[in-house]
């Protein structure tokens, strides 16, 4: 029967939704998008759901999410603007959000250039004076029970010094879901002879885990809680959603 085959204008629509979000990134695995509709509800700008199934997606400055699955319900859309090969959305509608990170995507965002460039940015002082920091070597691990553990050799620019820089710590999202704070943390050895630049190493922990970097044009993701496993970390999310990008 007609009605058990996705219509024209549903595949139009999931095509042009695939093609305009993965160039919003610089790697794809896998990545579907399914538009329900009918041809009726089209041509009045009506949309049922929106589900977005994605793996191994590479984000700006080599961040990568394993998986990424986003559900929307009742998306307004202009529906002059699919015979343009776009999805311009009338208004702004929320999604749920499943985003999973494994141990070697955050191992591979603490090793990119465009963390290192970040952390470079901070400006810390050590034994009272200013210095630039280089993380030479980030070992980032899940061992379970709702840590992150983290061991990093630091070069200290002007000096040339090199320090160890270790600990672990239980994360825990703000009550507005914007960021992640790292509680309970236990330091290495070497803590008391640079806690300064355990400090900016927790920050960019923080900062790596809050999702932030991971939002897409038009795209805000809210994080509501976090479970982490040995090897992997599950984020609960939503979305506000202003344009779904259409390349």
């Amino acid at each position: 029967m007609f009605d058990q085959q996705p219509g024209l204008g549903e595949e139009a629509l999931n095509k042009v939704a695939e093609i305009g979000l993965a160039s919003q990134l610089d790697e794809v695995e896998n990545l579907d998008v399914d538009i329900k509709t009918d041809p009726l509800k089209l041509i009045q700008g009506e949309v049922d759901s929106v589900t977005i199934d994605g793996d191994g997606l590479v984000m700006q400055g080599d961040l990568r999410v394993e998986e990424l699955d986003m559900h929307m319900n009742t998306v307004a859309i202009n529906p002059l603007s699919v015979a343009l090969g776009k999805i311009e959305l009338t208004k702004p509608t929320e999604a749920s959000v499943r985003a999973v990170l494994t141990e070697a995507d955050i191992n591979r965002a603490f090793n990119s250039d465009y963390v290192r460039q970040q952390l470079q940015q901070q400006q810390i002082r050590v034994n009272g004076q200013p210095v630039t920091i280089d993380a030479q070597q980030v070992d980032f691990r899940l061992p379970g029970e709702g840590k992150v553990a983290l061991n990093a050799s630091v070069l200290l620019r002007e000096t040339g010094e090199t320090h160890q820089v270790a600990f672990s710590a239980v994360p825990h999202v703000s009550a507005s879901g914007q960021t992640v704070t790292l509680e309970n943390v236990e330091y290495g050895d070497n803590e008391e002879l640079s806690p300064e630049l355990t400090q900016a190493l927790i920050a960019e922990t923080s900062e790596i885990l809050n999702l932030s970097n991971f939002d897409l044009q038009g795209m805000t993701l809210k994080i509501n809680n976090l479970q982490i496993e040995a090897g992997k970390i599950i984020f609960q999310a939503e979305a506000y959603v202003e344009q779904i990008p259409s390349g």
